[in-house]
């Protein structure tokens, strides 16, 4: 199955900061300074407190670090690429898909070299493909619902007097859309 959309892979699971430091390094290195001046300041003091003071030290900086992989994605400018499907993300059903397709052809091979029974593999290859066949249908369904969600906006947009670029609402007689500039259709 082909597809005429571009995918972008999805981003990986660590976070890091827009400069490409990893969050968890820049947090230890942090929490690695602070605890070397804190033991230079507390040179001659028992070892219980300088161990309280490196526990201390090492929790705030995995709460810092936890604070930050929360708060992050909440002013991040990077899109969610991540689009549901039925309630799942199409990234997960790709993957069905590939272990589906795979599992096919790994029974094709099994039957080939004589380790599955003919009536066995019939079933398999039966209830596989229904599963490939519905997981294709998912995948599909979401970019025909798209498609006509579009065509839907677009019509409402035109019989409405609104510019099909932006939305917005013109008079009955305009030639030019009076927000984007944009041709408006007789």
């Amino acid at each position: 199955m082909t597809s005429t959309s571009t995918r972008r892979e999805p981003a990986p699971a660590s976070a890091s900061t827009p400069q490409g430091v990893h969050v968890g390094t820049f947090f230890v290195t942090i929490a690695l300074t602070v605890s070397i001046v804190a033991f230079l300041l507390l040179r001659g003091q028992p070892l219980a407190a300088l161990t309280l003071v490196a526990i201390t030290l090492v929790g705030a900086a995995l709460t810092a670090a936890a604070m930050y992989r929360t708060v992050a994605p909440l002013g991040s400018s990077l899109a969610d690429d991540t689009s549901l499907v039925g309630g799942r993300t199409r990234a997960a059903l790709e993957r069905d898909k590939a272990l589906t397709l795979r599992a096919l052809k790994e029974l094709e091979f099994d039957r080939a070299m004589g380790k599955v029974s003919d009536s066995d593999f019939t079933e398999m290859r039966d209830r596989l493909r229904a599963r490939a066949v519905r997981l294709m249908t998912q995948l599909d369904g979401t970019a025909m619902y798209r498609a006509q969600i579009e065509r839907d906006l677009l019509e409402v947009a035109e019989a409405s007097g609104g510019c099909v670029a932006c939305g917005t609402a013109n008079d009955a007689d305009a030639r030019f859309c009076k927000q984007c500039g944009t041709a408006l259709t007789a």
